[in-house]
C-alpha cells in the first residue's frame, strides 16, 4: 500500500550496504519468473531479507519501503525491522523490534507481528506475545504487545502490553496508524482475564486507542456491539487510510458454524464502528485464515479466503451495500494468506500461497487485476514459501509491485 507523505522524512538513520552475498542473493531472487517462462516486467519478487519468515511490508509517500520479520524458534523468537530507501536495491542493517528476546511466536502462521506507519513517518509494530514474553496481559495471560520507534529512528522503544481487560489472545491481533498521530492496537478475545475459558462465539473485537502517535493508550473497547463471535485462531487485520477513517478485518464465529468475513469500519477516528458482511462461509472448525488490507489510487482494497479460495473487493466508507468480491483464477483449492496492494493505475494484485499446512509450507502464486477487476497477462508462481511463513506486497512509485516472501 502506499501511504500519504509524511510531514518530514521518515526517521530511519542505519541505511547501509549489505555485505555482497545479500545483493547478490536479492538479484537472484529478482529473476523469479513467471508461468509464462518470461520474467514479469510489473512484478519483482524476492526473498525477505536474512532469510526470515512473515514479512509484513509498507511503501510510504517517499518511496522507502518498510519491512519487518520474524527470524528464530517459531515459539519464542524475534521480529526485525529494515528499510529500503528509493533507488536501492539493498535493505538497511536490521533492528530487532522486540526489546525482550524471544517475546514473539510464529507458530501458526496468523500469529505474528503487523506493521503501519503514522504521523512524520513514526513506525509502530504490534504482536502477539509468546509464552515467555513479558509483561504478561491481566492475570498473567497473553499480552498483546507494541513497541515504536524511537525519535532517533535508531532503536524502538521497550515493549509495552496495551491488554489491560480483554484478555484470551489466540489468532493475534493487529495495529493501524494515521497522518494525525491516531495509533489503533486491535485484537480478538473475551472480556476479562478469565475469557480464555469462553467460547469462540462470545468473543469480541477490542481496541485500545492512542492519541499521541503511541505514547499511551486508553484502555480498550468494544469496536462493536453487534455479537458475531470471532474465530479463535484467525487472524485479523486493522487499517487507517489517508482520509483517517479505520477498518478491521476478521473472521466471525456465529453459532460456532458461520465463520462469515466481517468488515468493520470508522469515520470518527475509531469513536463509532459499522459491520458490513462480506462474505459467508459454513464452518464447524477454524480454518486458521488471514486477511489483509490495503489502499491506493482513493481505494481501499479488502482481501481474505474463504473454502480454500482467496478474494479480494473495494471497501470504502460508508460500509454498505453489495459486495461483489473478486476471486483469484482457477479452481480455489487450499489457497490461503493473501496479500494485495494496488497501483496508481488503478491496477490491483493479489497474491497467495498454495498447498500451506500446519508444519508445512508451500508455493507463492500471484494475479495482477485491471481497473475493471478482470485478470491480465501478468501473473506468476514461485516455490518456497518457508513453514509458518506467508507473502507480503506493496505497490511501488513507478506503477509496479513488489512481492516480499
Amino acid at each position: 500500500m502506499i501511504l500519504s507523505k509524511p510531514d518530514r522524512q521518515p526517521r530511519h538513520a542505519l541505511i547501509t550496504t549489505l555485505a555482497l552475498s545479500a545483493v547478490l542473493a536479492l538479484a537472484m531472487d529478482l529473476a523469479v519468473t513467471a508461468q509464462s517462462g518470461k520474467e514479469s516486467g510489473k512484478v519483482a519478487v524476492v526473498r525477505t531479507p536474512h532469510s526470515g519468515l512473515q514479512p509484513q511490508a509498507v511503501m510510504d509517500g517517499s518511496g522507502t519501503l518498510h519491512l519487518i520479520y520474524f527470524k528464530g524458534e517459531p515459539g519464542a523468537g524475534d521480529v526485525f525491522y529494515v528499510v529500503r530507501e528509493p533507488g536501492k536495491e539493498s535493505f538497511s542493517s536490521p533492528i530487532r523490534v522486540n526489546s525482550r528476546p524471544g517475546s514473539v511466536i510464529a507458530t501458526g502462521t496468523i500469529r505474528g507481528a503487523h506493521l503501519a506507519v503514522g504521523r512524520h513517518g513514526r513506525v509502530h509494530v504490534s504482536w502477539m506475545g509468546s509464552q515467555t514474553a513479558e509483561p504478561k496481559g491481566p492475570g498473567g495471560a497473553t499480552p498483546m504487545l507494541y513497541a515504536r520507534l524511537n525519535d532517533a529512528g535508531t532503536a524502538f522503544e521497550s515493549q509495552r502490553n496495551v491488554m489491560q481487560f480483554a484478555a484470551g489472545l489466540d489468532g493475534g491481533g493487529s495495529i493501524a496508524a494515521d497522518s494525525e498521530g491516531n495509533v489503533y492496537a486491535a485484537w480478538h478475545a473475551h472480556g476479562g482475564p478469565k475469557g480464555e475459558k469462553e467460547g469462540e462465539a462470545d468473543r469480541r473485537i477490542w481496541i485500545a486507542r492512542s492519541t499521541d502517535d503511541g505514547r499511551t493508550f486508553a484502555r480498550e473497547a468494544v469496536a462493536y456491539a453487534e455479537r458475531t463471535g470471532a474465530c479463535g485462531c484467525c487472524g485479523m487485520r486493522a487499517f487507517a487510510d489517508r482520509r483517517g477513517a479505520v477498518y478491521v478485518l476478521y473472521r466471525a464465529a456465529t453459532d460456532f458454524v458461520d465463520r462469515d468475513m466481517y468488515l468493520l469500519s470508522s469515520t470518527d477516528r475509531g469513536q463509532n464502528f459499522r459491520g458490513l458482511r462480506l462474505h459467508q462461509w459454513k464452518l464447524d472448525t477454524c480454518p486458521m485464515s488471514s486477511a489483509v488490507l490495503a489502499e491506493a489510487d482513493g481505494r481501499v482494497l479488502a482481501a481474505w479466503e474463504t473454502a480454500g479460495q482467496v478474494y479480494y473487493t473495494g471497501v470504502n466508507p460508508p460500509a454498505s451495500g453489495e459486495v461483489n468480491p473478486i476471486s483469484a483464477p482457477g479452481e480455489g483449492k487450499g489457497r490461503k494468506h493473501p496479500a494485495i496492494a494496488g497501483n496508481m493505475a488503478g491496477e490491483t494484485i493479489l497474491v497467495w500461497t498454495e498447498g500451506m499446512g500446519w508444519k508445512k509450507g508451500g508455493s507463492l502464486a500471484w494475479q495482477v487485476f485491471d481497473r475493471d477487476g478482470k485478470p491480465t497477462g501478468e501473473k506468476g508462481t514461485a516455490d518456497g514459501v518457508p513453514v509458518w511463513s506467508l507473502p507480503s506486497v506493496v505497490a511501488s512509485p513507478g506503477g509496479g509491485f513488489t512481492i516480499i516472501y
